[in-house]
């Protein structure tokens, strides 16, 4: 008896639950689940990323200029060098050589020199003798000129001291002679030091050019080479050419790639945030220092400028970022990441990303056609629709206790991490329609929805 008393009222129970369930049911038909959320003012951080590596500001590599064998290595890798210390010397013999060859060569030349301006000044002193001894012929020869016209001498002393007058004229014309030719091996003499000593300029490059001197105080980060090892002069970074390389570390830059869809919004002098993987857990602030003008293949890392083909693929530009306050512990060829904040905005409209979509007035009122919500709008559409359509929201209008969508076109403004600025067609307080995206994306106009932000907030809680 109690059994079946216990059956009717668990049968009592049974029908009564299914019976609201079924009103609970039929009550909600026709309505369609929703996630919401209300348009709030905040404050809004839009940021690029970009990934590169640490680079020294000012680095050189110490290459070769002489062609030999390493015979001293000065310094390591990671030494801190001094501005005009020597580094490394090549192999010297034959530049040295050269130039105590040339040293001997104008040596010799001042020797030739000095002789030859002895000589010059004996030409001069003869000249000298000969220009007086052939005054004294002349007045001889006058003399007698004037002795034979009055026929106080003979005709032969008359022809004897013309004859001594002649010969002095020829002896004074063989000394100038002598005197001009002294002079010309002189001024030779002169040449031929003037030659050797532009070798001597010559030979004592090339023996410096065996030396290896550093251009900056630097720290040594890289040495490929070895004591002993042959070195040529080559063309730069090649094998065997290149010595070492010297590095300015008083600052330090991260030199990274930002896709070409960002690059319009960086700008010199922004703040940056680097972060380096070797050194997990801290942030390093910056400034944009250099925007480059060229776009670089991502495939081939190549400028487009040299590139010789003429495929489509993504491009990435060059941007230096200036650390602040480099710590010690940085090293050129770390790996680092660059969040680089491209604008502000203080208490200003903003709404989730995700509840950005776009429509034309045909999907709206029923018509069958594909919309896209922003992350893809961004990118030119989805499916290649012609019309992407107006870019706008669903608003959540109220009748009495009822829901319906209404789209509103809406103009943005800057993008933060998950939420996007709004500057016109919504007011603080709306509330929109935010996903799911299954349903946002074939939304339509007057369609009754019911709010689902419950099931939304359990599901986040699992997932954290």
């Amino acid at each position: 008896m109690n059994l079946k008393k216990i059956l009717i009222i668990s049968g009592v129970i049974l029908v009564a639950a299914g019976v609201t369930t079924f009103t609970i049911v039929r009550a909600q038909s026709g309505y369609t689940k929703v996630l919401t959320a209300k348009v709030v003012r905040e404050n809004l951080v839009s940021i690029v990323s970009g990934t590169g590596q640490i680079k020294p500001k000012t680095y050189v590599n110490i290459g070769a200029t002489s062609f030999g064998r390493i015979t001293h290595l000065y310094v390591k890798e990671g030494d801190r060098v001094k501005k005009g210390q020597i580094v490394a010397t090549v192999e010297s013999v034959q530049a040295q050589a050269g130039v105590d060859a040339q040293q001997a060569s104008i040596r010799s030349a001042g020797t030739d020199i000095a002789s030859y301006q002895a000589a010059e000044k004996t030409a001069e002193a003869t000249v000298d003798h000969s220009v007086a001894d052939l005054n004294q012929k002349l007045l001889d020869w006058q003399r007698a000129q004037a002795l034979y016209k009055a026929e106080l001498i003979a005709k032969s002393e008359y022809d004897s001291k013309k004859a001594a007058y002649d010969t002095d004229v020829a002896t004074l014309a063989q000394s100038k002679a002598a005197l001009v030719q002294a002079r010309a091996q002189t001024a030779s003499a002169r040449g031929k030091l003037d030659t050797a000593e532009a070798t001597l300029t010559s030979n004592v490059d090339a023996l410096n050019k065996t030396v290896s001197i550093a251009p900056f105080d630097g720290i040594v980060t890289n040495m490929p080479v070895r004591e002993g090892e042959t070195v040529v002069v080559g063309i730069q970074n090649a094998e065997g050419s290149t010595l070492m390389t010297l590095a300015d570390l008083s600052i330090i830059t991260a030199e990274v790639k930002v896709d070409e869809t960002d690059i319009v919004n960086v700008a010199m002098g922004q703040l940056v945030e680097v972060a380096v993987d070797a050194l997990p857990g801290r942030v390093f602030p910056g400034t944009v220092t250099e925007v480059g003008d060229q776009a670089i293949l991502r495939s081939t890392g190549i400028a487009t400028s040299q590139s010789t083909t003429g495929t489509e693929e993504a491009k990435d530009f060059k941007v230096v970022v200036t650390l602040s306050n480099p710590p010690a512990e940085l090293r050129p060829g770390l790996s680092a990441t660059a969040k680089i904040t491209t604008a502000r905005r203080q208490k200003v409209l903003a709404i989730p990303i995700q509840a950005l979509t776009m429509r034309n007035p045909a999907s709206l009122n029923g018509a069958s056609m594909q919309t896209v919500n922003a992350a893809s709008a961004g990118n030119g559409g989805a499916s290649g629709a012609q019309d992407p359509g107006t870019q706008g929201v669903f608003l959540l209008r109220s009748y009495g206790r009822k829901l319906e969508s209404v789209f509103v076109p809406v103009t943005t403004g800057i993008t933060g991490a998950t939420d996007i600025e709004v500057t016109g067609g919504l007011k603080e307080g709306d509330e929109i329609v935010i996903g799911p995206y299954k349903v946002l994306r074939i939304l339509k106009n007057d369609t009754k929805v019911k709010r689902d932000n419950a099931a939304a907030a359990t599901e986040n809680t699992e997932s954290s």
